[in-house]
This record gives structure tokens, C-alpha cells and sequence, in this order.
């Protein structure tokens, strides 16, 4: 499975069968996040086999079931941190896409668990990922049209448009999709969050899928 499959197959998962990560899959899953935190100086953990983040009445609120394996997205306190969260956690929820496995980013709804979280006096916990063998596949959200995302002039590229229609996919906080593309002189582009909670996470997200989609050697992020 590519990463664009992955794209379009992935949606959020909330329920979770009883079978644990095999070895081999926790030590790919391992390898992916130390290229991620060796890349970016972030502090992501992969805890297996440890349901106490979601057994509490929060986790029920969210509708999770027997969320057992997640991700602990954190780093160093940081302007960035929430766009590389999302980034860098989206690259590990297509990961674990591509190994059948399956995933569900998660803000609120889970109890920090010290015991097996390492957080640092500096660095911060941005959110936790469920990943496991889910129930179901999940369901897809609504799509808004590419008119409502991106702003461009004249001719079109059609690098430019796959990598919107990429960026559409990708999960955003309440399905909102509060981000702007922006397609500029020289083949840049600029990426705008909206207005709203969770928004920079968003943007990191949907700039991971732009990439993907877009194919990162025809264009220039404008920073």
C-alpha cells in the first residue's frame, strides 16, 4: 500500500478488537517514530499494551473501546509544536495504515497516564493516537469542496490539485477543515490554519497530505 492508498483508505477508529501488536510490528512502528524524533528533536512514544488512558469516563464519552496501543505526541515547548505534532503524527497514522493497522487522533478524551508517559518538565503533550486492529475500517467524513480551501489564479497545476484533494482527506478537529492553500508565484505554496481549537494540529496534518498528494518536488512550502 502506498501512502496515497493509505490516504484514502484511513479514517478514525474508535473501537478495537482484542489482538495485540506482534513484535515485529511494535519494532517498525519503533524505527518510524525514532526517525521522527531524531528528525525534529520531538519526544513521541509509541505504549503498548496498557488500557488505562482510555478506561476512564472520558474515554467513554468518546466512545472508545478497548484502546490498548496509542502514540503520545509531545516535544519541547515550542511556536511550531502543534503543526509538527500533527505533521509527524500523521506520518505515523499512514504508517500504520500501510500495516493494516488502524488509528484515531485523539485530543481530550484520554487520562495522561505518568507511569508510562515521559514528559519532561520542558516539552508538552500535545495528544495521544489510539492505533490497533480496529472493529471496523471507519467511516468517511464530509468533503468540502476544493473551491472552499484553496485560492489560486490562472492556470491551475494539476500537482496543485492533487495535493488539495489530498489535503481534503485528511482528519481535522470536528471534521471542520479550517485551513486555506494558497498557490503563489514559483510554484509556493502557503498553508493557513483557521480560526479555532486545534487548528495548528490541523495544519500539520494537512500539510503532510499535501505533500503526499502534491509530491513534495513540485513545489516550495512559503513559510
Amino acid at each position: 500500500m502506498t501512502l496515497l492508498e493509505a490516504i484514502k483508505s484511513r479514517h478514525s477508529v474508535r473501537s478495537y478488537d482484542e489482538r495485540a501488536l506482534t513484535i515485529d510490528q511494535i519494532r517498525e512502528l519503533q524505527t518510524e517514530i525514532n526517525q521522527c524524533n531524531d528528525d525534529t528533536g520531538m519526544h513521541i512514544q509509541l505504549v503498548v499494551n496498557e488500557p488505562k488512558a482510555f478506561s476512564s469516563k472520558l474515554a467513554h464519552y468518546g466512545r472508545f473501546q478497548n484502546v490498548r496501543n496509542y502514540f503520545v505526541i509531545a516535544g519541547k515547548k515550542s511556536r511550531y509544536l502543534k503543526m509538527k505534532a500533527g505533521y509527524y503524527g500523521e506520518r505515523l497514522v499512514l504508517k500504520a495504515q500501510t500495516m493494516g493497522l488502524n488509528t484515531c487522533w485523539v485530543a481530550l478524551t484520554y487520562s495522561k497516564n505518568h507511569e508510562v508517559m515521559s514528559i519532561a518538565a520542558d516539552e508538552h503533550l500535545v495528544c495521544v493516537i489510539a492505533v490497533g486492529y480496529g472493529i471496523n475500517p471507519g467511516v468517511s467524513h464530509k468533503i468540502k469542496p476544493r473551491e472552499k480551501v484553496m485560492k489560486a489564479t490562472g492556470e491551475v497545476p494539476e500537482w496543485f490539485m492533487r495535493g488539495v484533494d489530498a489535503a481534503l482527506l485528511a482528519p481535522t478537529a470536528l471534521n471542520q477543515q479550517r485551513f486555506t492553500l494558497t498557490l503563489k508565484k514559483g510554484n509556493r505554496v502557503k498553508a493557513s490554519a483557521g480560526i479555532g481549537f486545534w487548528t495548528k494540529i490541523d495544519l500539520g496534518i494537512v500539510r503532510y497530505h499535501f505533500e503526499i498528494g502534491a509530491g513534495i518536488d513540485n513545489f516550495k512550502w512559503d513559510h
